[in-house]
C-alpha cells in the first residue's frame, strides 16, 4: 500500500496531500518513521568520532524529524477535523511517540555524548542559536529522566506512557459533551431579544439536524454566547449557561477522574525529577522562573482588579434591578445585562457593528496589516488540497525579499468534528537545510459565526480580535528565520509565546487600522467615526471583571499543579477553594471549569495559563512604542520582526525583548492601558 505520509510531496510548496491521506495511513506511517528514526539514533550512539554539535545534537534533532512531521498532521487534524475513529487512534499513536522519546532521553550513552557537547559551551565559539540548541538538548535529557537511576527511569516511562493517552481522552470527552447538548426552541416568544443573525443561524442549525420549524442553539461559541448575551428568557439563559459550564463534569463524558489523574501524575513526575511540583518543573523554562513569582504577579493584578470588578458588578446589579430584572445578579445574567448597560452607556449596540466586519474583509484587513508592517503579501493558492470544506490556502510572500515565506491555511467555521475555541498551529515548521531555508505551513483554526442563506459570515468585535490574535501567532511562524526546527517559529517559552499574538489585538482599536477593512458588507460604507469613537471609549468597559475571569483560570491552573492535588481530591470543592478570592458573582453548584479546561489538561498550558496575562504586560509595553512612533511605523515593526518574530526560541526571551525595546518591559504598562493607574 502506498502511503502519502511517507512519500515526498509532489504538490506545490511540498504541501500535505490531504486529499490522499486516509485514517489507515497514520499508524503504518508512524511505525515506519519510528523505525527509521531508531536507525538514525543508533548511528549517533555508535559514532566513533568525538561528540560534536553536528554529529550529536543536530543529528538527534534530525533523526526524529519525520516522526514529528507525521504526528503534527495527525494531532492537528484530530483537533480540527477529528471524528470518533481519529480520536480513537490517539490510544495507539501517542504511546508510540512517548516510547520513542523515552528511548532517547533515557539512553545513558546518548546522554553522555550530549553532556560532552554541553561541556564545550565555555570552550568553543558557538552562535547564540547553536548555544541555545545545545543547552536546550541537554536540559531536555535532564527533564526527560536522563539523570535518574534505572528504577527511576522505569517509573518515569510508566508515567509518561499513561499521560500520553489521558490528554487526548480529556479533549475527546469535552468535544462529545459539547456536541451532545442542544437547546431546542419551539416558541417564537422564546427568541425575544435575539438578533436576526442569531435566530437565522439557529434555524439553519435546526434544519441541518432534522428539526425544521424550530430553532436549535448549541454549545458552540457563536451560538451559546449570542444566546447568553441577547435572549430575554432568563430561564433558558440559565439552562444553556449551566450546560456550557458543566461540560464533561458528570455522566458518560465526565472528566473528573482524568483531572485528578493528570494532575497527580504530573506532580509525581516532577517530584521524581527533583522538582517540588509540576509548576516548579514548568517554570524552569519560563520567563517567570519560579511559581512564587507567578503568584506574586497574579496577586498584584488581583489586588488592583478585584475592587474595580466588585464596583462593576455592583453597578450592573443596580442597573438590572432598576429595570425589573430581579434582585440577584447571577452568572447567566451577566452577559445579558452587561450588554444592555454597555449599550446604554456608550450608545453602542454590538450587533450594529457586525455589518462592518464581514469575515472576508477582516481577513483582508489582517493581511493589509502584515503588508504595511512587514511587507508581506497573501495570495490564494490553487492546486493545494485541504482537509475539510471551507478551508482556504494562501501563499505568503515577502515583497521586499522577493521570497516565499510559506503557506497559510485558514479554517474558520464550527463543525461537529472540530474542538471549540481558536488556535494557530503548523503542519510544517521552519528550519535551514544547508543553504535552503525551509518555510513553514501554518494553520489558523477558529469557530466563527457561519454564513446563512441571506448573510455572509459577519463577525462580532470579539471575533475580530480573535482573528487578529491567531494571525499574530501565524506571523510569528511565517516570519521565522532560524537554523533549527526545535527553536523556530513559536518554539519559545510559554509565557512569551502570546506576545506576538496579543500585540496584534491592539491595532483593531485604532481608527487608522479600522479604516483599512471595516466596511459595511452591503453598502461598502466605511465604519463611521462615531462608531469607532464608541468602540474606543468602551474599550475598558468592565475590564476589571474580564481580568478577574482570566485570573480565575490562572489561579486554578496554579492550584492544580502547585502540588496540593491528590487522587482523592474532590474536583468541585478543590476548584471552589482555589478560585475563592476571584469570586465576584455567586458560585453555582453543579458547574465547573476544570473538567473542560483543555488548555491545562490536554493542551500545552499546564502551570502556564498565567502566561496570557504575563504576555499582556509585554504587549502593552511593546505597543506603547508603536503608539509613540506611529502604529504602522516600519522602523518599529522592523525591530519587532528582527528581534522577536524572526528569532523564535534561539535566545532567551528577555534578551530578545530588550533587543527590541531597549530595556526590560515596564510592569505597569498593562495597568496604564487598563486605566487602573495613571502615567
Amino acid at each position: 500500500m502506498t502511503n502519502p505520509l511517507l512519500e515526498p510531496s509532489q504538490l506545490p510548496f511540498d504541501a500535505v496531500p490531504f486529499d490522499r491521506v486516509r485514517i489507515e495511513h497514520y499508524v503504518p506511517a508512524l511505525a515506519e518513521a519510528i523505525r527509521e528514526a531508531k536507525e538514525r539514533v543508533l548511528r549517533v550512539k555508535t559514532d566513533q568520532a568525538p561528540p560534536s554539535l553536528e554529529n550529536t545534537v543536530v543529528a538527534l534533532e534530525q533523526a526524529t524529524a519525520s516522526v514529528y512531521d507525521i504526528a503534527y498532521i495527525y494531532s492537528n487534524l484530530r483537533s480540527a477535523h477529528g471524528d470518533q475513529a481519529m480520536h480513537a487512534l490517539a490510544k495507539e499513536i501517542m504511546p508510540k511517540l512517548i516510547e520513542l522519546e523515552s528511548d532517547i532521553n533515557l539512553d545513558a550513552v546518548l546522554f553522555a555524548r550530549v553532556k560532552d557537547v554541553y561541556a564545550t559551551l565555555g570552550q568553543k565559539s558557538y552562535t547564540p542559536e547553536q548555544h541555545m540548541l545545545i543547552e536546550k538538548t541537554y536540559r531536555a535529557f535532564c527533564r526527560g529522566g536522563g539523570l535518574l537511576d534505572e528504577a527511576g527511569k522505569a517509573k518515569l516511562r510508566l508515567i509518561d506512557e499513561e499521560l500520553s493517552t489521558l490528554g487526548p481522552q480529556f479533549s475527546e470527552n469535552v468535544l462529545k459533551a459539547t456536541n451532545s447538548y442542544e437547546l431546542v426552541v419551539t416558541r417564537v416568544e422564546d427568541l425575544a431579544g435575539l438578533p436576526e443573525s442569531a435566530v437565522e443561524a439557529a434555524a439553519q442549525t435546526a434544519e441541518e439536524r432534522g428539526r425544521k420549524g424550530s430553532w436549535v442553539f448549541t454549545l458552540q461559541a457563536p451560538s451559546v454566547m449570542a444566546f447568553l448575551k441577547y435572549a430575554d428568557n432568563r430561564a433558558l439563559r440559565r439552562e444553556i449557561w449551566t450546560a456550557y459550564n458543566s461540560r464533561a463534569l458528570t455522566g458518560e463524558y465526565s472528566n473528573q477522574e482524568l483531572v485528578r489523574r493528570i494532575a497527580c501524575l504530573r506532580g509525581a513526575r516532577a517530584r521524581l525529577l527533583g522538582f517540588d511540583s509540576h509548576a516548579h518543573y514548568q517554570m524552569e523554562e519560563r520567563m517567570a522562573e519560579h511559581p512564587a513569582r507567578v503568584r506574586e504577579f497574579l496577586g498584584r493584578l488581583l489586588e488592583c482588579s478585584r475592587p474595580a470588578a466588585l464596583r462593576e458588578v455592583d453597578e450592573l446589579r443596580q442597573y438590572m434591578q432598576s429595570r425589573g430584572g430581579g434582585d440577584e445578579l447571577t452568572a447567566w445574567d451577566y452577559a445579558y445585562w452587561a450588554n444592555k448597560l454597555k449599550e446604554a452607556t456608550f450608545e453602542l449596540n454590538a450587533e450594529e457593528l457586525r455589518p462592518y466586519f464581514r469575515l472576508d474583509d477582516v481577513l483582508a484587513g489582517a493581511f493589509e496589516h502584515a503588508r504595511r508592517l512587514y511587507d508581506l503579501e497573501f495570495k490564494p493558492v490553487a492546486g493545494v488540497p485541504v482537509y475539510a470544506e471551507g478551508v482556504q490556502v494562501f501563499e505568503v510572500q515577502s515583497r521586499s525579499a522577493n521570497e516565499s515565506m510559506g503557506l497559510l491555511y485558514t479554517d474558520f467555521y464550527p463543525r461537529a468534528t472540530k474542538a471549540g475555541g481558536a488556535w494557530c498551529t503548523r503542519f510544517r515548521s521552519q528550519w535551514r537545510e544547508g543553504d535552503r531555508l525551509v518555510r513553514p505551513h501554518v494553520s489558523i483554526v477558529c469557530n466563527f459565526t457561519k454564513p446563512t442563506g441571506t448573510k455572509p459570515s459577519l463577525l462580532t468585535f470579539q471575533e475580530v480580535s480573535t482573528l487578529f490574535h491567531e494571525f499574530g501567532h501565524g506571523l510569528h511562524s511565517l516570519l521565522s528565520k532560524c537554523d533549527y526546527r526545535s527553536l523556530s517559529c513559536t518554539s519559545v517559552y510559554r509565557d512569551f509565546v502570546e506576545l506576538p499574538s496579543q500585540i496584534m489585538e491592539n491595532w483593531i482599536k485604532e481608527k487608522e487600522s479600522l479604516a483599512l477593512f471595516a466596511r459595511h458588507y452591503q453598502t461598502g460604507e466605511l465604519i463611521p467615526d462615531a462608531l469607532v469613537d464608541k468602540i474606543i471609549a468602551s474599550e475598558n468597559f468592565h475590564a476589571a471583571y474580564l481580568r478577574m475571569r482570566q485570573l480565575r483560570f490562572a489561579k486554578l491552573d496554579m492550584a492544580w499543579y502547585g502540588g496540593a492535588a491528590d487522587q482523592s481530591t474532590d474536583v468541585q470543592a478543590f476548584e471552589a477553594e482555589a478560585v475563592r478570592d476571584t469570586d465576584v458573582l455567586p458560585n453555582v453548584d453543579g458547574t465547573n471549569i476544570s473538567c473542560s479546561f483543555e488548555h491545562i489538561f490536554s493542551g500545552g498550558y499546564s502551570a502556564g495559563y498565567y502566561g496570557y496575562k504575563w504576555a499582556e504586560v509585554l504587549d502593552a509595553d511593546a505597543f506603547e512604542l508603536f503608539k509613540e512612533r506611529g502604529i504602522f511605523s516600519r522602523d518599529v515593526a522592523g525591530r519587532f520582526q528582527k528581534a522577536i518574530l524572526e528569532r523564535g526560541g534561539s535566545e532567551h526571551p528577555m534578551k530578545l525583548y530588550k533587543e527590541f525595546r531597549g530595556r526590560e518591559p515596564d510592569p505597569d504598562a498593562l495597568l496604564r492601558r487598563s486605566m487602573l493607574i495613571q502615567r
